[in-house]
């Protein structure tokens, strides 16, 4: 295995901190006047999202953590657990809705995802930055009715719930930014 020193730390390094999945917000060499230099580190736990800052001595080593990135196409849930399938093998991994992250509600079945790992762990689901849905219901759109940055709530094919203009209508596709909650891009 790689290792990584605090003095080579770089903004989304990714590196194992006493047993736990680390990646770099933020670092800073300090030089004191007197005494040592040191790495003044603002990290985040990868797997439970939780931010810590700590300083360490420039040449601390750490193992470089590799996060595996696989696509793998989600094919169904029963319950509690969603099927995502290996497209190479045709294996299926089931998954815990606690592993799917808030955007995953945009996802419908034969979606290509990224599933991330780490020592063979999955922990985290990717949805696909933009995706196409279906409006299964809406108030309806008035003719006419093109004022900008007017909104309604539309109810998506997958069941999320999205503020879209005014103008858009039961059964319009429509293309949809999965990041930070999901926004209306356009009609697709």
């Amino acid at each position: 295995m790689a290792t990584i020193t605090a003095g080579d730390f770089r903004n989304g390094a990714t590196f194992d901190y006493e047993g736990s999945l680390m990646q770099v917000i933020e670092f800073q060499h300090v030089k004191p006047g007197k005494g040592a230099a040191f790495v003044r580190t603002k990290m985040k736990n990868v797997i439970t999202g939780a931010v810590t800052e700590t300083s360490f001595n420039p040449t601390a080593k750490f193992e470089q953590a590799y996060i595996e990135r696989k696509e793998m196409q989600y094919v169904y849930n029963d319950g509690d657990l969603y099927y995502f399938m290996d497209m190479e093998t045709y294996d299926q991994v089931p998954l815990p809705k606690s592993k799917l992250g808030d955007n995953f509600k945009f996802v419908k079945e034969e979606t290509m995802c990224k599933i991330l790992s780490w020592n063979g762990n999955v922990f985290s689901v990717e949805p696909p930055v933009f995706v196409e849905l279906k409006v299964v219901e809406c108030e309806p759109g008035v003719k006419g009715n093109t004022a900008t940055n007017v909104q309604k709530a539309a109810t998506l094919e997958t069941g999320a719930v999205i503020k879209v203009p005014i103008f858009i209508n039961e059964g319009d596709m429509i293309r949809i930014d999965t990041r930070e909650g999901g926004s209306y891009l356009e009609r697709a």
